[in-house]
């Protein structure tokens, strides 16, 4: 039953980042920091530079891609998990860095969880 749950975790977590790196990026949702509407207004809304977005997307869909297939080559889970929860922590902080409301850290926080419970299960 457990490995069903970490599966489904890991199709959860690693398909949300493909999903708003890769398909969303250019369009506007209520989980932007400040107003912005695509993820290069969102880093220029942390005073972050055009490409530190290229290496933390990279770095997104690679560790996202790695997830998903840590289902079938389990020994890639831990650095994954820990990979996600660790870029997780940093979208958090960013979104508390300019003062956002809570509401908009709401996905990197949840991600942040499942990866971690992901590595401990």
């Amino acid at each position: 039953m457990i490995e069903y749950l970490e599966i489904a975790l890991k199709l959860i977590v690693g398909l949300s980042i493909l999903n708003v790196w890769l398909l969303r990026s250019k369009k506007a949702t209520e989980w932007r920091g400040g107003q912005a509407s695509t993820i290069r207004e969102e880093f220029k809304t942390y005073g972050l530079p055009v490409w530190f977005m290229y290496v933390v997307g990279t770095l997104k869909v690679g560790l996202a891609l790695v997830l998903l297939a840590s289902i079938v080559f389990p020994e890639y889970e831990m650095y994954a998990a820990y990979g996600i929860a660790f870029l997780m922590f940093g979208a958090v902080s960013m979104h508390m860095k300019i003062g956002d409301p809570l509401k908009k850290s709401f996905p990197a926080f949840s991600f942040l969880v499942l990866s971690i419970v992901i590595a401990l299960i």
